[in-house]
C-alpha cells in the first residue's frame, strides 16, 4: 500500500505544472554537483566551475537531472559519467591509493561498458579522451581546485556549447536505462504494478530522515536468512520483488518528500512525518505549517482548516481527495515505518480540529491559542529540555492525532505529565492543556467502550462548576485555599503549593485537614466582604464532599491538576471573556 501510494505520487509530480516540482523519468535522479569539468570536443580542459551559491552561511551546489547512481556500501561500484573526485579523475584524497586506482578502473570501465550507439556521441568521445590524458598540472591551477579535493567533491561533465551535461546526452540517457544483454535479470509479478517485469535487486537508498545514516537508508531490504523467502537465499531484491520501474518511482517520489527545505517534511520527536495527497491540494501546503514549532506561524494555518472543517467549505479541493500521511524512524542502516495513514481529506481535518478541540483550555494573554506539539513535548521534560523528552512519545501522538477523534492518546504522555506537575509543584497551561487532552479521549474511549458503565462527562475548556468528580473539586479547593493565603500574606514568596502540592493531589487525607485550619487563620486577616466571598466559594466547591480519599491514581491525579488549574484562572479573568475560542466560534482564514 505505501508503495504503491508513493508510486502514484512520482507519476502525479512528473506532470506537474510547475517545472521546479517534476520528478525525473524513470533512470534519472536529481543530484547536487558541485563542480563541473568543462572540456572541448578534443578532451581539453577549459576550467573547473564551481556551481555553488552561498545561501546564508552554506554554499549550495546546483542541482542536474543524472543517471540514477550506484547502491554501494564499501565495494568499489562508479556511477555513469558524475562521482567523486576520486573515481572520476583517480585522484587519492584520503591516503588509500590502491582503492583510488580500483575506483577510477571502475569509472572508466563503466564509461567503456556503453553501447556503440553512445560511444560514438560527441560527449562521450571528448570525456573518453579527456580520461586518457588528464593534465593534473592544469587542474591544480584552477580557483575552485582545493574546494574540490578537500571534499572530494561530486564531478561531472559538460562539453563545450552545450547547457546540458554529457549525462543528459539523448545517446547517454538512453543507454542508461537499457540493461545490458549479458546481465541475467530476473523477472516477476511486481508488488506495486502487478505486471511482469524485470525485479530490482537494490532499492536505491532513501536520505532525508533526521537520525539515520546520511548516505540513505534503506525502507525495503533483506540482511538476515530469517527474513528470506524459501530459495530466495542472498538473492536479496526477489525476496520482495518491485519492477526497476516501481522502485525508481517510489524511492524517488519519497526522496522528494524528504529533500532539503522540504514543505512537505515535519520532524516529531524522533519520527520524520512526509505527507502528501492523491491530487494537487492545498492542504499539502499547510498541512506542516500546522504542525510548527512556532505558533505564531501555526495560527493562520489552523485557524483556515478550523474553518473548513467548521462551515464544510474546502476550497476548490475534493472532501473525498485521499490525504496520505508516513512517519519514518531511523534503524541502523534501515528505516522503520512508525505510522501509516490513508483517510480522506475532510476525516483528516476532522481529526486535526478534534486534537485542538482537546487541548482548549483557559489561557492567558501570552499562552499560545494552538500550542505546538514540540512545546507540548518539553514543557513535560525534565528541565524543559528537548533531550529529556521520552523516547518515541513525539511519533505516538501524531499515530493518535491521525487515528480517530476517539483513540486515547499514550498513557505516558498523561503519566509524565502528571509527574512533572507534581515534580515541580507547577501547573502551566501546557502541562494542563495536555492533561486535558489525555482525559478527554481516555473519556470518550471508555463511553464509546461501554456507554452504560461510563458516567464521566469531558472536561471543559473552562471551570466547571458542575463537575462533581472528587479529584477535581479538591483541585479546585487546593487552589482556593492558595488563594486565601496569598490574600492574607501580600508578597508571600512561597506558597501551600510548594509545599503541600505533590501530597494534597497524591494523599489528599493528610494534607487537607492541617490546609482547612490554616485557611481559618489566614481568613481573620481579611475584610468581612472577602470572608463572605471565600466562604460561599469553599462551600460550594466542598458540597459534594462527604470525605477526604486516602489515594489518588494517576488519572485522578490529572482530574486534581486540571481542577486546580481551571480554578486559579476563575481568579484572574473576567467571566464574561472568551480567551479560548472553540471550534464553533471559529471563522478566521479560509482553505483556498
Amino acid at each position: 500500500m505505501i508503495l504503491q501510494d508513493l508510486t502514484d505520487y512520482y507519476h502525479r509530480k512528473c506532470d506537474d505544472p510547475d517545472l521546479t516540482q517534476r520528478m525525473p523519468p524513470f533512470g534519472l535522479e536529481q543530484k547536487e554537483i558541485p563542480f563541473l569539468l568543462e572540456i572541448n570536443a578534443q578532451g581539453e580542459l577549459l576550467q573547473l566551475r564551481d556551481t555553488r551559491d552561498t545561501q546564508g552561511k552554506k554554499k549550495v551546489a546546483q542541482s542536474f537531472r543524472v543517471p540514477i547512481g550506484v547502491k554501494r556500501a564499501s565495494n568499489v561500484a562508479a556511477n555513469l559519467l558524475w562521482d567523486t573526485l576520486e573515481y572520476v579523475l583517480g585522484v587519492d584524497t584520503k591516503g588509500k591509493p590502491q582503492r583510488v586506482a580500483e575506483q577510477h578502473a571502475a569509472f572508466r570501465a563503466r564509461l567503456a561498458s556503453l553501447p556503440i550507439s553512445a560511444q560514438e556521441d560527441a560527449g562521450v568521445q571528448a570525456v573518453t579522451r579527456f580520461l586518457d590524458n588528464i593534465d593534473l598540472a592544469l587542474l591544480e591551477r584552477q580557483p575552485a581546485w582545493s574546494d574540490a579535493l578537500e571534499s572530494n567533491a561530486l564531478l561531472s561533465f559538460r562539453l563545450e556549447g552545450d547547457l546540458d551535461l554529457v549525462c543528459q546526452r539523448p545517446a547517454v540517457v538512453k543507454a542508461a536505462l537499457s540493461i545490458p544483454t549479458d546481465v541475467k535479470v530476473p523477472q516477476a509479478m511486481c508488488l506495486v504494478t502487478g505486471e511482469q517485469a524485470p525485479v530490482e535487486r537494490l532499492h536505491a537508498s532513501i536520505k532525508g530522515v533526521w537520525g539515520a545514516q546520511p548516505s540513505g537508508a534503506s525502507i525495503v531490504s533483506f540482511n538476515r536468512r530469517a527474513f528470506e523467502s524459501y530459495g530466495k537465499t542472498e538473492r536479496q531484491g526477489e525476496n520482495a520483488p518491485v519492477s526497476r520501474a516501481a522502485a525508481f518511482a517510489y524511492t524517488t517520489a519519497l526522496n522528494h518528500l524528504l529533500r532539503k527545505g522540504s514543505a512537505q517534511r515535519i520532524k516529531v520527536g524522533d519520527a520524520s512525518t512526509v505527507f502528501w495527497a492523491e491530487k494537487q491540494n492545498a492542504f499539502e501546503s499547510i498541512f506542516g505549517d500546522i504542525f510548527k514549532d512556532n505558533p505564531d506561524e501555526g495560527v493562520p494555518a489552523v485557524q483556515a482548516l478550523l474553518n473548513a472543517v467548521q462551515s464544510g467549505k474546502w476550497g476548490s479541493s475534493d472532501e473525498y481527495t485521499r490525504f496520505y500521511i508516513l512517519g519514518l524512524s531511523p534503524n541502523a542502516g534501515r528505516i522503520s515505518v512508525r505510522f501509516y495513514h490513508c483517510v480522506t481529506l475532510q476525516e483528516m481535518g476532522l481529526r486535526i480540529a478534534q486534537h485542538f478541540e482537546d487541548l482548549s483550555l483557559t489561557r492567558g494573554p501570552y499562552d499560545p491559542q494552538f500550542p505546538p506539539l514540540f512545546h507540548l513535548l518539553t514543557a513535560i521534560a525534565v528541565q524543559k529540555k528537548a533531550d529529556n523528552i521520552p523516547p518515541n512519545l513525539g511519533g505516538a501522538i501524531m499515530n493518535t492525532i491521525f487515528s480517530g477523534v476517539n483513540t486515547p492518546y499514550p498513557s505516558l504522555w498523561l503519566n509524565v505529565a502528571v509527574g512533572r506537575c507534581r515534580a515541580e509543584q507547577d501547573v502551566n497551561y501546557l502541562r494542563a492543556a495536555t492533561i486535558k487532552a489525555c482525559l478527554n479521549r481516555q473519556i470518550r474511549h471508555a463511553q464509546l467502550a461501554s456507554p452504560k458503565l461510563s458516567l464521566d462527562q469531558e472536561f471543559l475548556p473552562m471551570l466547571d462548576i458542575n463537575n462533581s468528580n472528587p479529584a477535581y473539586r479538591l483541585g479546585r479547593l487546593f487552589a482556593v485555599l492558595e488563594k486565601i493565603q496569598e490574600e492574607a500574606i501580600p508578597g508571600i514568596n512561597a506558597t501551600i503549593r510548594d509545599r503541600y502540592y505533590s501530597a494534597a493531589s497524591s494523599t489528599p487525607v493528610a494534607v487537607f485537614t492541617t490546609l482547612l485550619r490554616l485557611k481559618n487563620a489566614h481568613l481573620k486577616k481579611l475584610t468581612v466582604g472577602r470572608i463572605n466571598s471565600f466562604e460561599k466559594l469553599l462551600g460550594e466547591v466542598l458540597d459534594p464532599i462527604t470525605d477526604f480519599p486516602t489515594h489518588f491514581s494517576l488519572p485522578e491525579q490529572g482530574r486534581f491538576a486540571l481542577g486546580y488549574y481551571h480554578q486559579r484562572q476563575d481568579f484572574f479573568i473576567k467571566k464574561t471573556s472568551d480567551i479560548t475560542p472553540s471550534l464553533t466560534t471559529l471563522s478566521e482564514g479560509t482553505l483556498t
